[in-house]
């Protein structure tokens, strides 16, 4: 009966750990879904402008629909690839960053998490660019 007592909390302890982790782990996934929609929605893109413009949109619109709600967010494109002639290889990257509260991830933590990932699509090499 001791044992139990005392095992209780270590127990509730480790399944809090666990749960705290695997709820910074679905926020980091979802930060992943967002960086790599944006860098296939700007590989599409006919300028860097219209790249970067719609990279940031199309991240945001992923982070909405998953409900994660950050702090800050920054959307990062590299449009260098667009100064790449046609005909040869090129890309574009994005990188989300999002500063997650760790209360918004149903944790009853202070502080925040800094949630980062970067993707990067290819451009079409025989699309003209601008």
């Amino acid at each position: 009966m001791e044992f139990a007592a005392a095992a209780a909390p270590v127990l509730l302890l480790f399944t809090t750990a666990l749960i705290a982790a695997g709820r910074i782990m679905l926020a980091h996934t979802v930060v992943t879904d967002a960086a790599t929609a944006a860098a296939r929605t700007a590989s599409l893109a006919r300028t860097a402008t219209q790249a970067q413009d719609t990279a940031t949109a199309t991240a945001f619109r992923v982070l909405t629909e998953q409900n994660l709600h950050c702090r800050s967010l920054t959307v990062t494109v590299d449009t260098s690839g667009f100064t790449v002639p046609p005909g040869q290889p090129a890309t574009v990257a994005a990188t989300v960053t999002c500063v997650a509260e760790l209360s918004d991830l149903a944790l009853p933590l202070p502080g925040s998490r800094i949630l980062q990932d970067t993707f990067t699509s290819p451009l079409d090499p025989f699309r003209g660019r601008t």
